[in-house]
């Protein structure tokens, strides 16, 4: 290393939204009463700084800052601490704050906490302290407000690392920074800081381990110790077995073992006590003061009292307590305060403080703790974890070709119980004991996979960097490849991992060709996620027919029926898929439909996949939903957390497809929280795009926006066509339900109409119904006859069961009077074939619109009713008020669930028409838009509105838009207040 990098301050705090709102809303309430807040996180997560930006966004009054003061001798109660508050909160609200409150003696503590407790009553104060978690809260702050500081978030830290180095880390030294860091901003700004120039920009190998001894310790703000020898052997015992540990804790049977076989069992007679207080005498005293300047008020509190008695009982496990020592002893020693014990699991209250004991311990001494935990699981069913601990007993990265062979020969044995997790890691250090460059690339590769498998990908890019560095044969360069690209597809830039899909199958053709056509269906899939139709095509150009050797994996390999399944799957989706997008329909169902079928009886999580995709590509929703649960079970019971979050992808768009719109946001919303743990931020941008369609069905604009505006940030950064055409798409038809058709035209058009911006070339299709009937109440019949050509060769296709029935749909929107009438018949009959109540609704509603302009109003009621009563059934709240809105337009008062009412309180001397006009002007909508949506012109909307303000005594429609606010702002408490009502009637038995 020639030097350090100079790490600049960051300029501002990443993250940490959801704690920042907790204390604003804090500071905001202390001009008019007290307050207090514990934010409590591991060392590193930025407790202080977010006490710094608290102090400095108090304006209202003062900030003062509550340490240690000089006189440790002085004595001050609760009491007088709050009088010496209140004092300083005569003229203005103070803020008051406590850094690292758990480091203060007990009396402090206690008088602190006595006086937070009472701080709501005190006047004008608020308290705002943080103590660390890699410790019990001490009791005396347990019954204050917590807010808690989680691990940044990947793209949180991956901000904070730009910021701090101004952009200058090499992308797969970026990367390695990050998966190291774990999300602990301190860890990472350390870890940069021990970086050269060169090391930061890629132009010199990164020191292993990159997170040493001296990073892990400045960032836990020191190194972790115990109060005696046993003490620290216990630490070091636990902090090592979760080096192989599939979660944050380690068996204590397993520890016990291995704290016996480390050091002889003690003699008879008393072991060591250990009292968890200080002994006698005075603690320091604590000052209150303001910035630098000098305390406000005496020292608090006399220092600990003695030792709070002995240890707990036998070994590890229960008794009258939880001592150290192997055999029963009354006065063995506590349990050290960073370790919990929860049944028989022990884990340490901070993963950056285990890591941080670990890697500070004496070499020899680290090295004997995992020999004994070695020893300890030999011959009880733990073979890879035995293994593994035996090998770091060796100590450093020198050569050891034996230890590798049985570490990688064991990873590889799939009838070895363990998780991707531990085979990842039995891989890389399999990897680092190997001497040849070759064997070395393929096992960095193998732990690249397995991390990729068990949802890990920002372990996997270092692990692929690693395996890039080395000479390799072209079938090692081309599995790598194949994993880089797969991780890109799912958390990247999609035509980066198109490229690398590329090449990987070029790399992998001579020695593994269904390796190569699984990597060139990769590579189609990314140009699909892209919407680059002529790369997608390119890429499933037609490939040699499909021979038995092209199943093995090498000369010496039989190719098993699991095998011969996976490529012929792989085969077929190909051909099917190009068919598809040559528009050669005819030769596309067979090859698509033997995959569908071969999802049926196939238990390979991939395999069934495939079957979902093709399904979705037939129209064949039901089939889709099977393969797709089928996925999911199977990727849950192998383990494989990196497929669930497409599994439940593949449901999200089955329902989507059927119309079941609450069963796909289901999916959605478990498939957004599974695709974020895993680091896939390309699944989350569609997850949400699911998310946004089914929510523009329902009265959530505001949630439609979120999941639109998270979505096109990953789409337009990660190219992403798919789920942006589908999130716009979602936009588009939330303003159509609210009765905004010129918005939604103008956005549907840039969709759906020819041209350079034209949506992603599988989706936009979809689209097509919703503008067509933007279009027409939009005035641009031309433009919505110009779609329906191709939209009737989509329908003609049959791959979305409910295109015949929106065509016909579509041609009676466009329709004379004299064919209108038998077209919206022809569409409700293809609905009743093809099932789903919200376009059937919607085919409904736009028909009794249309009877009630022609004059029709009891076939007009019918149809209204029907739709009225679909979009109730499936959760289309803002159509299901379209409906109620035209049934209001009859003369009819359908009951709105929402309200209770047929029409609120203040607007009841409104006509049914009348009150249509005003809600739609309420929400935006100009004169012209709610006669387009009204079938009316714009000088009977004028007329009207002027009986509006006339009737309601309001000259501007910002005052309308606030009265029709305000009347169903009341008479929704009104609802409410009569539900509590009813439900205190059926509790006592009252009578109305």
């Amino acid at each position: 290393m020639t030097g350090q990098t100079t790490v600049r301050t960051a300029v501002r705090v990443h993250g940490r939204s959801a704690q920042r709102r907790a204390l604003r809303a804090m500071l905001d309430a202390l001009p008019t009463h007290g307050g207090r807040l514990l934010l409590a996180g591991e060392p590193g997560l930025g407790r202080t700084t977010l006490l710094q930006w608290a102090a400095r966004s108090f304006r209202a009054g003062p900030v003062l800052h509550l340490g240690p003061g000089p006189d440790v001798n002085a004595h001050l109660t609760a009491g007088q601490l709050l009088d010496t508050l209140r004092a300083a909160a005569v003229a203005a609200p103070v803020l008051v704050c406590v850094d690292d409150a758990h480091r203060w003696d007990a009396p402090a503590r206690t008088a602190l906490a006595r006086a937070a407790r009472r701080l709501s009553t005190a006047g004008r104060v608020g308290l705002l302290l943080t103590v660390a978690s890699d410790r019990a809260v001490g009791p005396e702050f347990a019954r204050l407000p917590v807010v808690h500081l989680d691990p940044l978030a990947p793209a949180r830290a991956a901000a904070l690392l730009d910021d701090v180095t101004d952009g200058a880390a090499a992308p797969a030294v970026r990367e390695q920074l990050l998966a190291e860091a774990e999300g602990n901003p301190a860890l990472l700004v350390a870890l940069v800081r021990r970086l050269s120039p060169a090391e930061l920009r890629g132009h010199r190998p990164l020191p292993s381990p990159l997170a040493d001894a001296g990073a892990l310790a400045e960032a836990a703000g020191g190194v972790p110790t115990g109060p005696s020898a046993q003490a620290r052997d216990l630490l070091l015992t636990v902090a090592a077995a979760g080096e192989a540990s599939d979660g944050s804790d380690a068996d204590a049977g397993l520890v016990r073992d291995a704290l016996r076989r480390l050091r002889p069992a003690p003699g008879p007679g008393p072991g060591p006590g250990l009292g968890l207080g200080a002994g006698p005498g005075p603690g320091p005293g604590l000052g209150l003061g303001l910035g630098p300047g000098p305390g406000l008020g005496p020292g608090l509190g006399p220092g600990l009292g003695p030792g709070l008695g002995p240890g707990l009982g036998p070994g590890l496990g229960p008794g009258p307590g939880l001592g150290l020592g192997i055999d029963a002893d009354p006065d063995a020693e506590p349990l050290p305060e960073q370790l919990v014990l929860a049944g028989d699991r022990l884990r340490f209250r901070s993963p950056l403080v285990r890591r941080t004991v670990h890697a500070t311990a004496a070499a020899d001494r680290r090295r004997a703790v995992h020999r004994a935990l070695a020893e300890a699981l030999d011959g009880g069913g733990h073979r890879l974890t035995a293994l593994l601990h035996r090998s770091w007993s060796l100590g450093g990265t020198a050569p050891a070709p034996a230890s590798a062979d049985r570490l990688a020969a064991t990873a590889a044995d799939g009838a070895v119980p363990a998780s991707h997790r531990l085979r990842a890691i039995a891989y890389a250090r399999a990897a680092e004991l190997t001497a040849d460059g070759a064997r070395r690339a393929e096992r960095y590769t193998a732990a690249a996979e397995q991390a990729l498998l068990a949802g890990r990908p920002e372990r996997a890019r270092p692990l692929l960097a690693a395996a890039r560095d080395r000479a390799a044969p072209d079938a090692v360069r081309g599995r790598a490849e194949l994993l880089r690209g797969v991780t890109e597809l799912r958390d990247g830039p999609v035509g980066d991992a198109h490229q690398s899909l590329l090449l990987a199958a070029s790399l992998l053709a001579a020695d593994d060709p269904a390796e190569a056509a699984t990597a060139a269906l990769a590579a189609a899939d990314a140009a699909w996620a892209a919407g680059d139709l002529p790369a997608c095509l390119a890429t499933l150009a037609p490939e040699p027919p499909l021979r038995a050797e092209h199943l093995s994996h090498g000369p010496a390999a039989a190719p098993g029926p699991a095998a011969r399944t996976a490529a012929a799957v792989v085969h077929d989706h190909r051909v099917g898929m190009r068919a598809l997008l040559e528009g050669r329909l005819d030769r596309a169902g067979a090859p698509l439909g033997q995959v569908v079928r071969r999802g049926r009886t196939g238990d390979r999580p991939e395999t069934l996949l495939r079957s979902a995709a093709a399904a979705l590509l037939l129209g064949d929703v039901d089939a889709a939903r099977s393969g797709g649960a089928r996925a999911l079970a199977a990727a849950r019971q192998l383990g494989s957390d990196a497929l669930v979050p497409q599994a439940l992808e593949y449901l999200a768009y089955a329902e989507l497809r059927a119309g079941r719109h609450p069963q796909a946001r289901t999916h959605a919303e478990e498939g957004l929280r599974t695709a974020l743990r895993a680091g896939q931020r390309n699944t989350a941008a569609h997850h949400r795009a699911v998310l946004a369609l089914a929510a523009s069905i329902e009265e959530e604009p505001d949630a439609v926006a979120r999941h639109v505006t998270a979505a096109l940030d990953t789409a337009r950064r990660h190219g992403l066509a798919q789920a942006a055409t589908l999130a716009q798409w979602a936009t588009a038809r939330a303003d159509l339900g609210r009765g905004r058709p010129f918005d939604a035209a103008d956005r549907l058009g840039l969709l759906v109409l020819p041209g350079p911006g034209r949506g992603h070339f599988a989706v936009w299709r979809l689209a097509v119904p919703c503008f067509v009937e933007a279009a027409v109440l939009a005035g641009r019949d031309e433009d919505a006859r110009r779609v329906l050509t191709d939209f009737a060769d989509w329908a003609a296709f049959g791959a979305d069961p409910q295109a015949a029935a929106q065509l016909a749909r579509c041609h009676a929107l466009l329709a004379n009077a004299e064919h209108a009438d038998a077209l919206y018949r022809r569409a409700l009959d293809r609905h009743d074939e093809a099932g789903g109540d919200f376009e059937r609704a919607r085919t409904a509603l736009l028909y009794g619109k249309w009877l009630r302009r022609r004059r029709r109003p009891r076939e007009a009621r019918g149809r209204l009713g029907a739709a009225l009563a679909g979009f109730e059934r499936c959760g289309a709240g803002v159509w299901a008020a379209q409906a109620r809105d035209e049934l209001r337009a009859l003369g009819a008062a359908p009951r709105d669930p929402g309200t209770g009412a047929g029409t609120p309180a203040r607007l009841g001397r409104l006509t049914p028409q009348q009150l249509r006009i005003a809600r739609q002007v309420a929400e935006g909508a100009t004169n012209r838009e709610v006669a387009l949506t009204l079938a009316v012109s714009t000088r009977t909307v004028d007329y009207h509105l002027r009986k509006v303000f006339a009737a309601l005594g309001v000259r501007s429609r910002l005052e309308l838009a606030r009265m029709v606010g305000q009347a169903e702002r009341a008479e929704e408490a009104q609802a409410a207040q009569d539900a509590r009502g009813a439900g205190h009637q059926e509790k006592t038995g009252a009578q109305p």
